[in-house]
């Protein structure tokens, strides 16, 4: 029996790239903000997969700015932002590694907030329960597993409280519409549902912050002079290459993706005890495939290894346990910072399979192999 892997990247073949590599041939243009680089970022701005509703009005103009990495823009976002240093930011506790570590690159407190216990998601209600009682310079929400915020009712804490935020929506590409005050920051990175090996995305409609990521990620030049303390975060035009042919490939992807995630839902629906995050819809997969489970996540994991099924144990442990961050881990006993679903979700989140190319036969073992596990775990 053939091994399923965890994650399995669908990047373009090389002979479909040849076209653009000869345009950088041509041209001899290959990093500082080339044609390749500008002409994707205006396919986005022009053509964001997720449109938000007309009833909200014309919205001024998309900016996106394309970066090297998934965490570049989140570090620069929050530069551009021009917070005080040692200011609080209240963010989830059940994320990744870089959404801390870019507050803390910029000299800022993180502090740890507890998730909604159906997205996992820190929601609004739960900012406002921590910025009622206290100082919160930014809130960076995460569109966890892929899985979109409601950004409609972030724009509303924006207008309500004035404090910014920023979506780290790294694994969202697809899923996430883009509101009329927050912003947001996306991931390229080749495991992501629009992958183009390493990348970044800061989306955003304030035309002045956009720009100043942009000089940001040039060394803050303005004019040939350094007149912002940058960095060297810009995509190459290798890269850009790469995203223009998935950009190509995307409706085709989504189709089949959405197609999976369908069959996928209803193999992981027959298990009772199996709970799959909510906010996905059959035509929005999720990025990450996380489900809950009766008991410990490493036992199933052991046991679906055994299977050779890969797992992975995402935001596993929470942020506030890594040594990095502990230091951050004390909270203020408010509602928002209780982490108790956090918590709950380190012990029994496991991240199954899921990627552009597993099967539907793969999907099916993957589902008997996890009851089988389940039953065995429970006859112990």
């Amino acid at each position: 029996m053939q091994p399923i892997k965890l994650l399995l990247p669908d990047l373009p073949l090389a002979e479909d790239l040849l076209p653009l590599l000869r345009r950088i041939d041509a041209t001899r243009w290959y990093t500082n903000f080339g044609p390749l680089v500008k002409e994707f970022e205006a396919k986005l701005s022009q053509q964001w997969p997720i449109p938000l509703a007309l009833s909200m009005g014309e919205l001024p103009a998309l900016q996106v700015v394309t970066l090297n990495s998934g965490t570049a823009p989140l570090e620069l976002g929050i530069a551009a932002l021009g917070l005080p240093q040692g200011s609080n930011v209240l963010l989830p506790s059940f994320s990744f590694p870089a959404t801390a570590s870019a507050l803390l690159r910029n000299n800022l407190k993180p502090v740890f907030s507890d998730v909604a216990a159906d997205s996992w998601q820190l929601t609004p209600s739960l900012a406002r329960a921590t910025a009622a009682q206290h100082p919160l310079a930014l809130v960076m929400p995460v569109a966890t597993f892929g899985c979109p915020l409601d950004v409609v009712a972030w724009d509303k804490f924006v207008e309500d409280t004035g404090i910014p935020v920023l979506m780290d929506a790294a694994a969202a590409f697809g899923n996430q519409a883009i509101g009329r005050l927050v912003h947001a920051s996306f991931s390229l990175h080749a495991t992501k549902p629009f992958g183009i090996g390493e990348g970044g995305l800061f989306v955003t409609r304030d035309a002045e912050l956009s720009e100043r990521v942009r000089r940001l990620s040039n060394f803050g030049f303005e004019n040939e002079l350094s007149t912002l303390v940058g960095t060297n975060a810009k995509l190459s035009e290798y890269a850009a290459a790469i995203a223009l042919v998935q950009w190509s490939r995307w409706p085709e992807m989504q189709i089949r993706r959405r197609a999976q995630w369908a069959h996928y839902h209803e193999c992981l629906a027959a298990l009772d005890e199996v709970q799959c995050q909510s906010g996905f819809e059959t035509s929005m997969p999720p990025a990450n495939l996380i489900v809950t489970l009766p008991m410990a996540a490493e036992v199933v994991a052991r046991a679906l290894s055994q299977s050779g099924i890969e797992t992975r144990r995402w935001y596993y442990p929470p942020l506030h346990r890594h040594p990095a961050f502990e230091r951050y881990s004390g909270h203020w006993g408010t509602p928002a910072t209780s982490l108790a679903v956090t918590e709950k979700l380190a012990y029994c989140a496991l991240g199954l399979p899921w990627h552009h190319l597993l099967s539907q036969a793969a999907m099916q073992q993957i589902a008997l192999a996890l009851a089988q596990a389940l039953n065995s775990a429970k006859s112990r």
